[in-house]
């Protein structure tokens, strides 16, 4: 007659092979997991942090068939100077007129209406984009 196997009481011998295992990995993950949570915040912030001349456009006003009036807020260090473009597009999204502005005051934020000529009849305008020097 067979006789029938039994198994050790779970725990009885301390931990398996696996349960170490398990336990490794938690921790290789937490740590791995926490190195990318640092790395993508530290990338973040100096990604925002290097950006020292930003700006937007707070309203535009079409004045005539060939003219528009854009009141563009510019944010920046006291001490910077830098660039902002803004462009006019028509009804089909197609440019009809730029312009770039030089930044040089000692202040940190600037309203400015721009008069930008177009080539067109402009339906919209738009900030490009701010550059510091």
């Amino acid at each position: 007659m067979a006789q029938a196997r039994t198994q050790a009481p779970a725990g009885r011998y301390g931990r398996s092979a696996d349960e170490r295992a398990d336990r490794k990995l938690k921790i290789i993950g937490a740590v791995v997991g926490g190195l990318a949570v640092i790395g993508i915040g530290y990338y973040g912030f100096h990604t925002i942090a290097d950006q020292s001349v930003s700006g937007q456009v707070v309203t535009y006003e079409k004045t005539s068939a060939s003219q528009v009036r854009i009141h563009l807020q510019v944010n920046k260090g006291k001490s910077t100077t830098g660039t902002c473009t803004v462009r006019a597009i028509d009804a089909d999204h197609q440019e009809v007129g730029r312009k770039t502005v030089r930044y040089d005051q000692p202040k940190s934020q600037i309203d400015q209406v721009i008069s930008l000529r177009t080539t067109g009849d402009a339906a919209a305008a738009e900030l490009v984009g701010c550059s510091d020097d």
